[in-house]
């Protein structure tokens, strides 16, 4: 689920958080997951224009660290995604990064905020 010591960068948690969710397109995608996202392509929906080969890449990433779950869907043949616990436990870490940015980046809003984080 984590990645072994020996193939860390270092043993600090700032950097080992980051090497986790830290690129452009992960935290995004936990966004999307938050607001209720499921479907593949309703990901690629989201105004950001995530590259299919990205997108692929990062909900395996994030499946293979236990961050979310593929399931089958109750109502149709395509696979959902969903947050575990692990992964819901990085709505306070996606709330203060919001609030950062609308106190101190022009023009930011939070139209894509999850639903009750902001």
């Amino acid at each position: 689920m984590n990645p072994p010591p020996e193939t860390r960068r270092s043993c600090c948690p700032v950097a080992c958080t980051l090497d986790l969710i830290g690129d452009r397109w992960t935290m995004l995608v936990i966004r999307d997951l938050f607001r209720g996202v499921t479907r593949y392509r309703d990901f690629q929906r989201s105004p950001e224009g995530i590259a299919t080969n990205i997108l692929a890449s990062r909900l395996a990433m994030l499946t293979e660290h236990g961050i979310v779950e593929k399931v089958d869907s109750s109502s149709t043949k395509w696979k959902e995604y969903r947050l575990t616990e692990r992964g819901r436990s990085l709505g306070p870490v996606l709330l203060e990064i919001a609030r950062w940015g609308l106190a101190h980046i022009e023009g930011t809003e939070a139209k894509l905020a999850p639903q009750g984080l902001l």
